[in-house]
């Protein structure tokens, strides 16, 4: 800019630079030195990528702004301007404008120009202590007193003994606290003890048991807590077994060893693992490598959302092995605890009021017996009394229990367990398996119990 002159005409000599308006004198100026690498406005530091963007953003704005400061000046020379509103005349305005949207460019381009796109796999789980707290007040430890009989010298001796185990708070009723843990775990009881999270402990007693499964629910009452122990306890959240996935996080928790609750972590090693049982029976398992020891057979499987995805079980051990523990999928679960919970809970009666069937020269069909002759196993009805209970049912000599109130009955022994729960005049479901053109067919049998006869 060449200060101060003017053309021949009067009007002002322009050069580019920037040009602003006295608002006292009402003139304009343009200020620079003349020089257009000294009065270049220096661009910010970037890749070159962003360098051109920005030349290219600022070279369209600039082009058009002194395309309407030319147009301005010409228009004031010729007086072609002199009626238009103050708007179409305010240069400043134009000028503002322009630079706002130069700014604007300018900002998203290195925003642009600073980001990183990248593709991420980042956890925002809760972490694993995290979860434990929270999941914990609903882990119970049990243990289990029992009888266990041996034969020294051709006599038959009997001691007291204990083994420990886990269990889940599942379920509330308005009377009982329910819990799941594994049938071997509470099997042959002569009691049952629960201790909770706040170490106060209560006796349990079952309500219904999946020998197949290797499942069990049993009922503390409610009436038998504190307060306290109510306030600290809480029902764990079940998930789902079948949306889990190979090398997903899980959290194993339950009683090891017996020494209290204790908390491992691994991953989903397989799914549908197929396995036998020591007690022969074949299911399929979720397989991981987070510890399952003894003691920690009824505990839950966690996902990392703090959901039992199964339920532990120690039953699939071997000496050769290491880092391969094993849960029952709670998808398959989850409808067997359903109808355990709704089962009776197991009181004994007392002495001489127990129910009766009326069957009779009973006979245990074992498992060799059953491979061998191609009978289901259960107990085999030799004798139906006459009048009996179990005739009024239908129950027929040569029929073959394997079921008394949902529970599986493998031996005599079973069925006589069974009855000192129910009261004479309580009516069960016994299922029995009867032969059928040449098969063995399930059939359920309603049957009120009687009285046992007086000896």
């Amino acid at each position: 800019m060449y200060e101060n002159e003017n053309y021949s005409d009067g009007t002002p000599r322009y050069e580019y630079g920037t040009y602003s308006t006295n608002a006292s004198t009402g003139t304009g100026s343009v200020y620079g030195t003349g020089n257009p690498n000294l009065d270049a406005k220096q661009p910010k530091k970037g890749s070159g990528f962003f360098k051109k963007a920005l030349l290219g953003a600022s070279l369209g704005l600039l082009f058009g702004m002194f395309a309407g400061l030319g147009f301005y000046a010409v228009a004031q020379g010729t007086g072609l301007l002199e009626r238009q509103t103050a708007s179409q005349m305010d240069v400043s305005a134009i000028v503002e404008k322009a630079a706002d949207e130069v700014e604007a460019r300018i900002n998203k381009a290195e925003k642009s120009a600073g980001a990183v796109t990248t593709t991420e796999m980042a956890y925002t789980g809760n972490s694993v202590a995290e979860i434990t707290e929270q999941v914990m007040p609903a882990m119970v430890s049990i243990i289990n007193t029992y009888s266990q009989t041996f034969n020294y010298w051709g006599r038959t001796y009997s001691e007291e003994s204990r083994s420990s185990g886990s269990g889940i708070i599942v379920g509330e009723t308005d009377t009982e606290l329910l819990i799941v843990s594994n049938n071997h775990v509470v099997a042959d009881a002569n009691s049952l003890e629960v201790t909770f999270i706040d170490g106060s402990t209560a006796q349990a007693l079952i309500k219904g048991t999946d020998a197949d499964m290797d499942l069990a629910v049993i009922a503390v009452q409610l009436d038998s807590l504190t307060d306290e122990t109510k306030a600290a306890i809480t029902v764990a959240a079940l998930g789902n077994s079948d949306d889990l996935v190979l090398g997903e996080e899980v959290i194993a928790i339950g009683n090891a060893l017996g020494y209290g609750q204790s908390v491992t972590n691994g991953i989903i090693s397989a799914l549908n693992r197929e396995m036998t049982t020591s007690d022969g029976i074949t299911s399929t398992y979720i397989q991981t490598n987070a510890a399952i020891n003894p003691g920690n057979s009824g505990g839950a499987l966690l996902n990392m959302r703090g959901e039992v995805i199964g339920i532990n079980s120690n039953k699939i051990v071997s000496s050769d092995t290491e880092g391969m523990g094993y849960a029952i999928p709670i998808t398959t679960a989850s409808p067997i605890i359903a109808d355990l919970m709704e089962r009776q809970t197991k009181i004994k009666v007392e002495d001489g009021q127990s129910g009766y069937l009326g069957i009779a020269n009973l006979q245990t069909v074992s498992e060799q017996i059953s491979s061998m002759y191609g009978m289901p196993v259960g107990v085999y009805v030799g004798t139906v009394q006459e009048g009996s209970a179990a005739e009024n049912a239908g129950i027929r000599k040569g029929d073959i229990v394997v079921k008394f109130d949902g529970e599986k009955i493998t031996s005599i022994t079973d069925l006589q367990e069974e009855l000192q729960y129910y009261c004479a005049g309580t009516e069960v479901k016994v299922t029995i398996r009867r032969v059928e053109n040449g098969e063995y067919v399930e059939h359920d049998m309603m049957v009120t119990l009687g009285a046992r006869p007086k000896e």
